[in-house]
């Protein structure tokens, strides 16, 4: 059975459950997942777990993502991007120093109310249905951080490039949505592309198209340890490769502490360990049972 990390340049209009279910249909393979969800405007990076990779994906949802996103000021909608309904307008009459000028209260750690247009749960409900519906209800600002926030050029008097490098849980459009705030003229969405996400980027990805049209498309997928190349190699010998397998503890008194790619003799990659007091636990095993 196939197994491994595809990363999808998704396309707009498709949902990142869209893009599991096509590939669902491809590799003939159920277990499917994704670490970080795209909405249908946006492109760019799906980083896509196929078979027992599917294994990795709550560590690769935890990581850093970069976005190149179109800022429009002076527009107000109901989702924060120019796909909803426009609300406000309001001409803007500043330069890009102007723009400049307000960004670094959005670098660091901040605080974001996340927008109604989003799969968030309130008592059990998401927050667009509700929206859907004509109600909003009270949403509770949430920590994220914005590791890195730039101006990579203007496209029109109120149209702006801005790249993105944050933490889980960042909503890019309600963080254009809070620049068009502090600049008092509003402000929304126009693009998103992700180009990085789970440490892998866009020279590694592919379209749908191009794995419909492979020959052989299990050729694309990366190995799952792909993942886990920051951190060191470890090849056990072969008896403790078999207590690896059958779930136990391995002892190492000499090993070093940390966490570890965990390999066999034959070169299969077993688990992510880590290795504390002298002793090996496993993390997560990757061997197919």
């Amino acid at each position: 059975m196939p197994s491994g990390i595809l990363i999808i340049d998704k396309t707009q209009g498709w949902t990142s459950m869209d893009v599991c279910a096509k590939l669902r249909g491809i590799f003939r393979e159920k277990r499917i997942g994704h670490a970080g969800t795209l909405d249908p405007m946006a492109t760019g990076v799906l980083p896509v777990f196929i078979g027992r990779a599917t294994r990795a994906v709550e560590f690769a949802s935890e990581g850093q993502k970069e976005y190149v996103a179109g800022l429009r000021l002076g527009l107000v909608t109901n989702t924060q991007d120019t796909s909803g309904e426009v609300l406000e307008e309001h001409p803007f009459r500043g330069s890009l120093q102007d723009l400049e000028g307000v960004l670094d209260r959005f670098r660091g750690d901040i605080q974001q109310i996340p927008p109604m247009y989003s799969a968030i749960k309130i008592n059990g409900k998401k927050l667009y249905e509700l929206a859907r519906k004509g109600r909003e209800v009270e949403r509770q600002p949430r920590p994220v951080t914005i590791h890195s926030l730039t101006v990579e050029g203007q496209t029109g008097p109120a149209e702006f490039i801005l790249r993105v490098r944050c933490s889980k849980g960042t909503y890019v459009r309600t963080l254009c949505h809070d620049i068009g705030l502090a600049l008092g003229c509003g402000g929304c969405m126009s693009s998103l592309r992700r180009t990085r996400a789970a440490g892998f980027s866009l020279d590694r990805a592919v379209t749908l198209e191009q794995v419909q049209q492979a020959e052989d498309p299990a050729a694309l997928l990366l190995p799952v340890d792909a993942y886990f190349s920051d951190r060191p190699a470890l090849t056990l010998p072969s008896a403790l490769e078999k207590k690896v397998r059958n779930g136990m503890t391995v002892v190492m008194p000499e090993i070093i502490p940390g966490e570890y790619r965990v390999y066999g003799q034959g070169g299969d990659f077993l688990a992510l360990g880590r290795a504390e007091n002298g002793k090996l636990f496993t993390v997560k095993s990757f061997f197919e049972v």
